[in-house]
């Protein structure tokens, strides 16, 4: 499939998604979702791309939903917005491979909620991270699910109730990234943290990305029943036994995906 709003590369095995429409600020237009969770879908298939980096072209990493589409709707089309926005939430973090934000720039409601959706990010120093749709009149409701679970009730009801933004440096400080870097190293600041995920096996992976979402909104006791059957699988898969055997005879595993 041919992408119109977004363009896919790869390198070293690292799929490097970017939103490509600087105009409009990379804006979440229903299109452009589309398009985002059918590559997310081709990748899923190819065996050979271990991270994904989702970067943006122009000045804007993403300001949201297009407000172009948010006037004048049927309720039908309303639906339609937020059904294919939280379809493509969910398709991020039910990807078997990793997948990292690279932020350089302004990150606003829908934009953030892609931001702390994301299993990793790195920011530029210039970034900037808001939720303001209280601003103008409409609340912030679906992009304060990932945020929250990101930064935690205080800090998230700060950003919905205020909708001012935070800069890079404190959005590290409370979690919604993991690193900000200069503008300058920030495609090699990604690529890097891409490089480390995937000296690991792409099946443990998998695993694990999958195994931590599920455990989260369980009680304790629960994650832990889910947890131990998880680890008992995945101690008898293919790589695990090559991962220990390797480690304990003191050389580099050779993965083999299972």
């Amino acid at each position: 499939m041919a992408f119109s709003l977004l363009h896919r590369s790869a390198e070293d095995g690292i799929a490097i998604v970017t939103l490509n429409r600087p105009a409009q600020r990379n804006a979440l237009s229903l299109e452009l979702m589309r398009e985002l969770i059918e590559c997310l879908s081709q990748i899923e298939a190819d065996r050979e791309i271990g991270a994904v980096i989702l970067a943006a072209a122009g000045p804007a990493f993403c300001a949201g939903h297009d407000l172009r589409e948010m006037t004048g709707r049927s309720e039908a089309d309303y639906q339609e917005i937020f059904r294919v926005c939280t379809e493509l939430m969910r398709k991020i973090q039910a990807l078997p491979q990793p997948v990292i934000a690279e932020v350089q720039g302004m990150a606003t409601a829908a934009g953030c909620q892609l931001v702390a959706t994301c299993d990793l990010a790195i920011a530029s120093e210039n970034a900037t991270f808001a939720t303001p749709g209280v601003r103008i009149g409409l609340f912030c409701s679906t992009p304060m699910v990932a945020v929250s679970r990101a930064i935690g009730r205080k800090r998230a009801l700060r950003m919905l109730l205020t909708g001012d933004p935070i800069d890079a440096k404190t959005a590290a400080e409370w979690g919604l990234i993991n690193s900000v870097v200069p503008a300058a190293d920030l495609r090699a600041s990604t690529l890097a943290l891409a490089r480390r995920v995937t000296q690991a096996s792409t099946h443990t992976l998998a695993i694990g990305k999958q195994a931590f979402y599920r455990q989260l909104d369980m009680a304790q006791g629960d994650a832990y029943e889910f947890a131990q059957q998880v680890m008992t699988t995945n101690a008898q898969s293919c790589d695990a036994q090559e991962g220990i055997g390797a480690f304990l005879e003191k050389r580099e595993p050779k993965w083999r995906g299972r």
